[in-house]
């Protein structure tokens, strides 16, 4: 379904009214949707798309996935969060997991971004140089 210019600036619209302090707020998003589908505008399922798409990328950029290869200590946590934060702003939710493949070090996902400043990927990089 091609969606038109305008349902997107509604999406959008939509989507920026539903922002508590830079945040997402839940039950907005729960409402606003509930009154575009009460109310039925012309092209709302455009604009429901575009919102879904909008909100789904923004949980994305604030979900972050750390993998290393033994389990962090809390002050690693912490110094790690507050890292993220600064750089992604503040509301960013980390899930850690361990990967002994990676030999040491660690790998971050954050919606599309990735770091990889694992052994792993340097061991790979230097036989792909060769």
């Amino acid at each position: 379904m091609k969606i038109t210019k305008q349902a997107r600036r509604d999406g959008k619209s939509l989507f920026n009214s539903c922002k508590v302090n830079g945040l997402l707020d839940e039950a907005k998003v729960r409402q606003a949707v509930t009154s575009v589908i009460a109310q039925k505008p012309r092209g709302y399922m455009g604009v429901l798309s575009h919102f879904q798409r909008l909100v789904k990328l923004d949980i994305d950029r604030r979900s972050a996935t750390v993998e290393s290869a033994v389990a962090l200590t809390p002050a690693s946590q912490a110094s790690l969060q507050q890292s993220l934060s600064a750089r992604y702003g503040a509301g960013i939710q980390l899930q850690y997991s361990q990967n002994p493949a990676l030999i040491g070090g660690l790998r971050i996902q954050v919606g599309s971004d990735v770091y990889d400043g694992s052994i792993q990927a340097r061991l790979a990089a230097l036989n792909d140089s060769f």
